[in-house]
């Protein structure tokens, strides 16, 4: 092992350590939380028991909604083996990268069964590689744009309705983006305006929040969901959603970039749309035991590139390396699957698990650079050493590239976040693990470590080891 690991390795150490000792010292959990718990609590979940979350305090009977966060990531590896790189390819050389996400969260609830949510942020700071080189990129709040710069943009901003089909209520959580106190227990809601998909599809208790768990992309979502974004994350939509007691189903319309990691979206509907549907059982796997197991499904249409015919061209010298971007505008389509687990173990552990598939002819165009994933993995809340606010996890993810594309980054081409001039191929494996720690009321430490193996698919590169420390705020 390199002086320069084992120095990685002893700095991860130290950060944990001294986190640990902030959150014993600073945090006054109740002794008992750990026994008071239901079994049947997910991890993130609160108890009665448990101490304030935010740094502020926040009422529960107002019609206004004001919060904050503020989350900073720092990042940084060692030297990797790396006989070559390309345009695209994670820095072979050391390097360290902060990045810093501000949100201001506003919301009004206008009636008992409306509300209007608007929401400012602003993303800063850097990934490592500049947030290039791998598919499962090691930090979710990485913008992989950086001349977009820091400066503050509108981010969520929606009406919500929700349309009472039962006499029953059921109390609602209020947060971020919902601000209802209590809920019809089978209803259908609406959503109009902008948000991200993965606020409402693909969730998982165990493994959805890059704020206080998992970092890495292809955790915290399931790769293969190339769902409707900008490069921030965001789109314009509509979606309707109907809940009833152990079950839900939503279909969401959305706006798509009108080129892959583009600002921009393509406000023509019959040029670029996205349709994406969920069914979601919430009936756990083993007996007295909460979980929930959702089906997904979306088909992209827009202005995609097709890998085939970029290969094709250059064979036949149209163009010196494989380029999917160059074609004519034209409305391709593109779809995929995925399904998802979570299943409550006991009182403070979790198992997870997600795959997901998508047709890889056609290019990738909003999230990251993968066409079938499957991840798996345990996260645990305190309660079991009277923690109950801190959170623990590990999980595997394994990414993969269809024949088409894998050909393509081969022979020189490049994506929207891989290319390294060329590629021995191998499935991109990452490891990671985590341990959030509630240190004083909203203030969270965190230490994180990623092993990937075959970084953007290379087995001539890498293995690459990634520590990271986290320092989140809810305000």
């Amino acid at each position: 092992m390199s002086w320069m690991m084992r120095f990685v390795l002893a700095m991860y150490v130290v950060s944990g350590g001294v986190l640990w000792l902030a959150g014993t010292l600073c945090s006054q959990e109740a002794p008992n939380a750990a026994t008071q718990a239901s079994s049947q609590q997910l991890p993130g979940e609160e108890s009665p028991a448990d101490p304030p979350t935010t740094v502020f305090p926040h009422s529960e009977t107002s019609r206004l909604w004001v919060s904050g966060q503020m989350n900073f990531i720092e990042q940084w590896h060692p030297s990797f083996h790396s006989p070559y790189q390309g345009p695209l390819s994670l820095t072979p050389q050391g390097e360290h990268a902060l990045s810093r996400v501000f949100t201001l969260f506003t919301g009004v609830e206008l009636t008992g069964y409306a509300e209007a949510l608007f929401q400012l942020e602003s993303a800063g700071g850097k990934g490592i590689g500049n947030g290039f080189g791998l598919a499962g990129f090691t930090n979710l709040d990485v913008v992989h744009n950086p001349s977009l710069g820091s400066k503050p943009y509108v981010g969520r901003t929606m009406l919500h309705f929700a349309i009472p089909l039962s006499h029953d209520r059921t109390l609602a959580q209020r947060n971020p983006l919902s601000v209802f106190r209590e809920l019809p227990a089978r209803r259908l809601e609406i959503r109009l305006g902008k948000f991200q998909l993965v606020d409402f599809f693909d969730l998982n208790s165990a493994g959805s929040d890059s704020h206080l768990q998992f970092l890495n992309l292809t955790v915290d979502n399931n790769g293969a969901y190339d769902y409707a974004a900008d490069t921030r994350g965001y789109t314009v939509g509509a979606m309707l959603d109907f809940e009833d007691h152990n079950w839900g189903i939503r279909f969401a319309e959305a706006l798509m970039p009108r080129q892959a990691n583009f600002i921009d979206l393509e406000w023509n509907l019959s040029r670029a749309r996205s349709e994406n549907i969920e069914f979601e059982l919430r009936n756990g796997l083993l007996p007295h035991r909460n979980g929930v197991v959702r089906l997904m499904s979306y088909i992209n249409h827009a202005n995609m590139g097709d890998y085939r015919v970029a290969i094709q061209q250059f064979e036949s010298g149209e163009t010196a390396v494989p380029d999917v971007t160059n074609h004519p505008f034209r409305t391709t389509t593109k779809y995929g699957f995925g399904g998802n687990l979570e299943q409550s173990l006991s009182g403070w552990l979790t198992a997870f698990g997600r795959f997901g598939w998508n047709e890889g002819r056609q290019e990738s165009f909003a999230y990251t650079e993968v066409n079938q994933a499957v991840t798996f993995g345990i996260a645990a809340n305190g309660k079991k050493w009277r923690r109950g606010l801190d959170r623990a996890g590990a999980a595997f993810s394994s990414n993969a590239l269809s024949g088409d594309h894998r050909l393509y980054l081969a022979l020189g081409g490049k994506g929207f976040l891989l290319g390294d001039g060329h590629l021995n191929y191998g499935r991109e494996n990452i490891f990671e693990m985590f341990y959030t720690i509630h240190v004083w009321r909203g203030v969270y430490g965190a230490f994180d470590l990623q092993h990937i193996n075959n970084p953007g698919y290379n087995r001539d590169r890498g293995p690459v080891l990634v520590p990271a420390v986290r320092l989140h705020l809810d305000l």
